[in-house]
């Protein structure tokens, strides 16, 4: 029963658990429930599954039913489907693309539950911060939903409000998806990917999903890398009218890409349109390091001229110099067709041990990746292309990728399919060139070597003024003799848990074997016939040791 300590811990969650069996069975998964022990953490749990409606799903596909599982559990489940549509490394490639058909256009709030929570967040204030705010909502979804509304100056802005008690159902939710994590680990060990990591994952996106000041300070931290640029726009956030549950921007008047249709904007302006949106892309992942992860038709909006903004800020990537001098690395290597490098940087950006890095089908599968793209001049290399092959192959070796990089991988491939889908002949490999060669510059340049020549020398410099107060201790404790080596045996813990297992069970066999002789010789030293005192206890030994025979 110690598996199942983390969920009867959360006892209080009796009903949810309750729906989560309900909506399994349905679906065809009681085996499966059934499997992990998961229908006896509730005492009606085996009724509940057997009391599920007997539909035929054997025709419906696995990763289609685990969407209709998602949808029908709501806001927290649907949300760590669509989270876990851009991670395929968590999760096979066939649940990310079953998840990307996950909606959450869900029908609004009643307008007396958002006034309440305007109050809430507002207390007194509401009159003095706005002038109107529009009832009916401009779109709803699972976890928010987006109002219009004016300022008390009349500035026009959009509201964006968590649903009313989100935040205690996903908390609820997440509990229970953690335990229900703990027990498939424990259970399934070759899923191909870890439960556990896969919620935990998806509990630092929800974390920032439901705090609209993470959204708010994303917003306008991108809205700073392009000041002053007219072309890419980032709406202002007003924070005074902003709380962890109310995000409040400029209302952006334009045409969502997602609704753009033919003819709605000229030919010169969805080319500058598609050139406006790759600038911003490829200069948010691969000069600032900080970047919009999520730049899909809806979150981008055509404004006249062919300008473009960008909304939803709530899902952000961050690359770091160590990273972005990694891929550059990467890229050098793969043009360059140098096997080892390309390897090497694999291990640095996945974190692997050198020795995982020897493995034979490994090396010839990134080997075919270098191949297909050695002498590839960068005006022709598809940079997107080449992360999603290589860190492809490394999830089929079971190999990690970080989470950045697979954030990065997604906003560059949406970017370039957002570029086919409004400009076909648009060359997007040749417009990123300038991109990549200052990659590589910031890497490889004159400068860049200077550089890190000039950091390298000031390290050893203070190195070595540091090194003498160092030593001091170390010399003085030779002098006095009273140097001492402390060693930490590491990786023993199970070997020394067997011997100790062993140990007990070589105890527990001499003890029975002696209970077995002990009764054995009272048995026969018992003269009188029937049941005398020495029989009885001779054959209350023999019960006694078969009992701890079947229990060991």
């Amino acid at each position: 029963m110690s598996t199942f300590a983390p969920i009867t811990r959360r006892i209080q969650h009796v009903q949810r658990y309750v729906q989560v069996l309900e909506v399994l069975g349905r679906h065809g998964f009681a085996d499966l429930a059934q499997q992990i022990g998961l229908d006896t953490l509730i005492d009606r749990g085996r009724g509940i599954l057997g009391a599920a409606p007997k539909v035929s799903v054997e025709h419906i596909p696995r990763a289609e039913r685990i969407r209709k599982v998602l949808e029908e559990l709501g806001p927290t489940f649907v949300k760590l489907g669509q989270v876990l549509s851009t991670r395929p490394d968590l999760v096979p490639q066939e649940l990310a693309d079953e998840f990307k058909q996950l909606q959450d256009n869900v029908p609004g709030v009643e307008p007396r539950l958002i006034q309440d929570t305007l109050k809430a967040e507002f207390p007194g204030q509401l009159r003095r911060i706005f002038r109107t705010i529009q009832k009916t909502p401009l779109a709803a979804g699972s976890i928010a939903q987006v109002h219009r509304a004016k300022l008390k100056d009349g500035t026009r802005i959009i509201l964006k409000i968590l649903r009313p008690g989100i935040r205690e159902t996903t908390t609820t939710d997440m509990e229970i998806l953690h335990a229900l994590a703990e027990v498939a680990e424990k259970h399934f060990s070759n899923l191909g990917y870890s439960p556990t990591e896969v919620v935990n994952e998806f509990a630092k996106e929800l974390k920032r999903e439901v705090d609209l000041n993470y959204e708010g300070r994303s917003t306008e931290r991108l809205g700073a890398l392009f000041e002053g640029d007219p072309d890419i726009f980032f709406p202002k956030v007003y924070w005074e009218a902003t709380t962890q549950n109310v995000l409040a921007m400029d209302e952006v008047r334009g045409i969502v890409l997602s609704r753009l249709k033919e003819g709605q904007i000229s030919k010169e302006d969805r080319r500058r349109l598609v050139e406006n949106g790759a600038r911003a892309v490829f200069l948010q992942c691969l000069d600032f390091g900080f970047f919009h992860a999520d730049p899909h038709p809806g979150n981008l909006i055509a404004l006249p001229q062919g300008r473009i903004a960008f909304i939803d800020c709530g899902m952000t990537g961050q690359v770091d110099n160590r990273t972005a001098r990694q891929l550059a690395d990467l890229v050098a290597g793969v043009v360059s067709g140098d096997l080892d490098r390309v390897i090497a940087t694999a291990g640095a950006l996945a974190d692997v041990s050198p020795e995982r890095l020897e493995d034979r089908a490994l090396r010839a599968d990134v080997h075919a990746i270098v191949s297909e793209f050695q002498g590839t001049p960068l005006e022709r290399l598809n940079l997107g292309r080449v992360l999603q092959n290589f860190f492809g192959t490394l999830r089929a070796h079971r190999i990690r990728c970080p989470a950045d990089i697979i954030l990065l991988i997604k906003a560059l491939t949406t970017i370039e399919s957002v570029g086919r889908d409004l400009d076909p002949s648009f060359e997007m490999v040749a417009f990123v060139r300038p991109y990549l060669e200052n990659l590589v510059a910031k890497r490889y340049s004159a400068s860049a070597l200077r550089s890190r020549f000039q950091r390298t020398l000031l390290q050893y410099a203070e190195f070595a003024e540091d090194l003498p107060g160092e030593l001091r201790p170390l010399l003085s404790q030779l002098r006095r003799n009273k140097l001492a080596i402390n060693l930490e045996h590491r990786g023993l813990s199970r070997l020394t848990r067997t011997i100790e297992h062993a140990s007990r069970n070589i105890s527990f066999a001499v003890i029975i074997a002696a209970i077995f002789v002990g009764s054995s010789i009272l048995i026969l030293a018992a003269k009188a016939p029937g049941l005398t005192p020495f029989t009885a206890i001779g054959i209350a030994g023999l019960a006694g040791a078969a009992v701890l025979v079947v229990l060991m």
